[in-house]
């Protein structure tokens, strides 16, 4: 779904520019040097408009939040939640998630969020899905044994498949539901899980844990980006 541009962008991101980190790779190794008093940093990978951002912040004061968005039309709209609310433990950043390591440094995030991410779902742009074994590998550079992902998507093939990879590259299950809400909510939503489960789709949910034996190479191969859709 293309989002719909917004008006006045950008005096609406220079209004909440406090809360946006331009040059994220400034602080690779020292998130919690430079903002303390937290006790982990996590990571959100495609936040869209920000309200699990925003409620995740607002209910974990002692941890830090790095929420990632690549469509400044929608990251606008979290801005600006996070900035009315007066929340000090998230920051909004741009970048590509096969960047990570140049953001972040080894073991230093303890927890990320990738909640229904673009399924992609031709074979062959496979490699562009959020839970391809090669990002599956950058994620577990940037965690500690330990460390989790929690994964949630309404797109049952996209969710079995990466069933599949993170059993594959030695991730621990825990958690596993296809019918998270079925007994009522569960957790912080996002704006579409809100507006899925008011439709009645069910939302499959995972927390995969990074092990000894979890995988932390494998390479994304040659780019699929300018494949035609």
């Amino acid at each position: 779904m293309r989002m719909r541009k917004k008006p006045n962008l950008i005096p609406r991101m220079e209004r909440c520019a406090g809360v946006l980190i331009t040059e994220p790779e400034t602080l690779r190794g020292r998130w919690l040097e430079v903002y303390p008093g937290h006790k982990e940093l996590h990571l959100e990978i495609g936040c869209g408009k920000g309200r699990f951002t925003a409620d995740t912040a607002e209910q974990n004061p002692d941890v830090f939040l790095a929420a990632v968005e690549k469509v400044p039309d929608a990251m606008v709209v979290g801005m600006e939640r996070v900035t009315e609310r007066g929340l000090t433990n998230v920051r909004f950043l741009d970048f590509d998630a096969k960047d990570i390591l140049t953001i972040f440094a080894p073991e230093e995030v303890r927890r990320i969020y990738i909640n229904f991410p673009d399924p992609w779902k031709k074979s062959r742009q496979k490699k562009r899905r959020l839970t391809y074994p090669a990002f599956l590998a950058l994620y577990a550079q940037v965690l500690p044994v330990g460390g989790e992902i929690w994964f949630k998507s309404d797109n049952d093939p996209l969710f079995e498949w990466s069933v599949e990879q993170f059993q594959e590259m030695g991730w621990e299950l825990r958690e596993l539901t296809r019918n998270l809400h079925e007994n009522g909510p569960v957790g912080v939503m996002t704006d579409y899980e809100a507006k899925f489960h008011a439709e009645g789709v069910t939302i499959n949910r995972v927390v995969a844990v990074k092990t000894e034996e979890t995988k932390c190479d494998f390479s994304l191969g040659t780019s699929t980006d300018s494949e035609p859709v």
